[in-house]
């Protein structure tokens, strides 16, 4: 595969970045505000699909709108500052760019929100698109001509392969190995320090 034509995908939560910390911080401060019960250790162990599905579980449906764009206000001062980095995941990135290739992050999360995580923790994306999930991620992956897309989650998976792109799993989110694996995907790593090294191969081939 020639270098320049290479750009690879990524999700931004728990497979860039431990957003756990970050999430709980905002839902905390939503539910203080609302009075609503919501199971935040539950929410935390199952990121990845649309803020607005989540909601779903906790407030009626009439006032999961306002929930969202309340919880996405609070969240650049509650959720960005205890967000870390997952490891290896600079590096993956950069493993990218080495290779003369882009580095776009795909996410479901709001794309401000996003932007200001990216920034904070100095990941240096060439791209970012948010808003978008599962095989929603499809129209920029093919878009910008991502040939690979790193994610956490059977949903990533599903992505990548919507845009006939192949799928690289992390396990370092809510899905384990076999629930990738089954999903389709084609590489499976146990987090991104193994990266930088697959690709290495991936691009010689």
């Amino acid at each position: 595969m020639p270098s320049h034509t290479l750009t690879v995908g990524f999700d931004l939560d728990m497979t860039l970045i431990d957003s756990r910390p970050g999430i709980r911080a905002a839902y905390e401060t939503l539910a203080a505000e609302t009075g609503v019960h919501i199971d935040i250790d539950l929410v935390v162990s199952r990121l990845g699909p649309p803020l607005e599905d989540e909601m779903a579980n906790w407030f009626p449906a009439g006032a999961i709108a306002e929930a969202c764009d309340r919880y996405r206000a609070v969240y650049p001062d509650r959720a960005i500052t205890p967000t870390t980095t997952m490891p290896g995941a600079r590096e993956a990135v950069e493993a990218v760019q080495a290779l003369g290739g882009r580095a776009m992050v795909v996410t479901a999360k709001y794309e401000p929100n996003a932007k200001l995580h990216l920034a904070h923790l100095g990941i240096g994306a060439d791209l970012l698109i948010g808003g978008l999930w599962a095989e929603g991620k499809a129209a920029a992956l093919l878009e910008h001509g991502a040939g690979v897309y790193v994610g956490d989650h059977t949903g990533d998976v599903r992505g990548a392969h919507a845009a006939n792109a192949l799928s690289v799993g992390v396990t370092t989110g809510p899905c384990d190995e076999t629930e990738l694996r089954e999903a389709g995907a084609e590489v499976i790593l146990p987090d991104l320090t193994a990266f930088p090294d697959w690709l290495r191969t991936f691009a010689a081939s």
